[in-house]
């Protein structure tokens, strides 16, 4: 009887919160492996989060809402990274190197993937830190842009993509032109918009959804600095991110807080 207890308790665990565990072992081993597979460990991280981001919206809102999200995030994020690598609107000019595996319009099939694994916790930190609907957005918005000043150094550095006119930046983000941050702020705007409108609101944070933004958040510090090398995007993404997973985080520990103790 005893070996009983586990299975059941393993099949009471929500898929969801099975798919955040593997994305997150995911992303542990890439700094701890040699430079050549890391490739493949980035793709296979990607694929894990965006199935973790699907399970839990399918969750919350069921198969509808995993349309809506892939629709609109991957979608709408394919579109303007397509636009984008051949015009050079709105992030500026840059290019793929062609090491990230298969592409679609010019576009990596796994970056449209990157979008929907972080729209999806975006919304629900927005959604947990701002009642008004234009709030919602502009939270939303800034929680996926700040991501991108951890992500985008980290993915030139490793030689996925280049720009062609890399100046100016951030301070201590050397490499990537502040129209790139000008052009995620359009573009998540965008998403976050007719994500808010299209998927109502739930009751409560998600809990997946809040682990998986703040594990990229807390993890991301951590590797940029112990792992790649990269102290300026540590800084710079721990605070610009950080002044929406902190918030985040003291909302969520306020919720706990409050709820009723359980026998």
């Amino acid at each position: 009887m005893a070996l009983a207890v586990p299975s059941r308790s393993l099949r009471a665990v929500h898929p969801a919160w099975l798919l955040v565990a593997a994305a997150i072992t995911s992303q542990i081993l890439y700094p701890l492996l040699p430079d050549g597979p890391r490739t493949e460990i980035t793709t296979a991280s990607v694929v894990l989060f965006f199935l973790a981001a699907v399970a839990d919206v399918t969750r919350v809102h069921g198969g509808r809402g995993a349309v809506l999200l892939i629709t609109i995030a991957g979608g709408g994020g394919l579109l303007a990274e397509a636009v984008g690598v051949h015009t050079g609107f709105p992030f500026g000019a840059y290019a793929y190197s062609g090491t990230l595996g298969p592409e679609l319009l010019g576009v990596p099939v796994v970056i449209p993937l990157a979008w929907v694994m972080m729209a999806w916790p975006a919304l629900v930190v927005a959604r947990t830190l701002a009642r008004r609907p234009g709030a919602v957005v502009a939270v939303g918005a800034l929680a996926l842009t700040a991501w991108d000043v951890f992500l985008d150094p980290q993915m030139v550095d490793a030689g996925h993509w280049t720009w062609t006119h890399p100046d100016p930046g951030l301070p201590l983000v050397p490499g990537i032109p502040l129209t790139n941050y000008l052009g995620w702020l359009l573009v998540t705007t965008l998403i976050m918009a007719a994500l808010h409108m299209t998927l109502p609101p739930h009751d409560g944070p998600s809990g997946p959804a809040a682990a998986l933004y703040l594990w990229v958040y807390f993890s991301s510090v951590m590797a940029h600095v112990v792992f790649f090398g990269l102290p300026g995007s540590a800084v710079m993404g721990g605070i610009l991110m950080g002044a929406i997973a902190i918030p985040f985080t003291l909302a969520l520990l306020r919720r706990r807080a409050r709820e009723p103790e359980r026998p």
